[in-house]
């Protein structure tokens, strides 16, 4: 159950903009942001920040971003987050195959040497104490450009302020998420069991 109740969508009109953001990354509002909208300048100001490091016209695949984004959730045990961006990287486009393949991304070939890097690089940078090295830096820079680089780790940072809300919160699961947690990431020891 979670710690605070989510507020009404409607509760603050002048949020509309902010939280349609959201809608197109997921098809829905997140309890997480209808809990923090009891600051809304917070939920501005994490939609301003998810508009530029989620940018339609960067160099780095949106649908990527969010594999990124649960690279690293996983990493910091969030399985709230760890549902979401699932769910936000099949909205854009990553494939149900590719999905199913997660936890086998280092042999399936449906991952490129260069993502396979990438979601080395989420784990590691999810990681606490922080895991990242020389080496997987030079491997990063070997697939990346450092331009691309900045995004992948934009991604992955943004997904660490939300690791650290939705456990701290215990934020409810909503439907969609918890299907694709059932679907694809039980098989890996994964039970929402913190955000029912």
């Amino acid at each position: 159950m979670a710690f605070l109740e989510p507020l009404d969508k409607d509760l603050h009109p002048d949020l509309a903009e902010d939280f349609a953001i959201f809608e197109k990354i997921l098809g829905f509002v997140p309890n997480s942001l209808l809990t923090m909208q009891r600051r809304p300048e917070i939920v501005k100001g994490f939609g301003v920040l998810t508009k530029a490091v989620m940018a339609e016209d960067g160099e780095v695949d949106l649908g990527f971003k969010r594999l990124l984004a649960h690279f690293a959730s996983r990493a910091a045990g969030c399985q709230y987050c760890e549902a979401h961006s699932l769910v936000a990287a099949q909205i854009h486009g990553i494939s149900e195959e590719k999905l199913e393949a997660i936890w086998d991304y280092q042999t399936s070939p449906l991952y490129s040497d260069a993502e396979r890097v990438a979601l080395d690089y989420a784990l590691a940078a999810g990681s606490v104490p922080n895991d990242v090295d020389q080496p997987l830096m030079d491997r990063m820079q070997n697939h990346w450009s450092d331009d691309q680089i900045v995004e992948i780790l934009g991604a992955i940072c943004l997904y660490g302020f939300l690791n650290r809300w939705n456990d701290s919160m215990a934020t409810e699961l909503e439907e969609v998420p918890t299907q694709m947690g059932e679907k694809v990431l039980k098989q890996g020891g994964w039970d929402g069991k913190r955000h029912k």
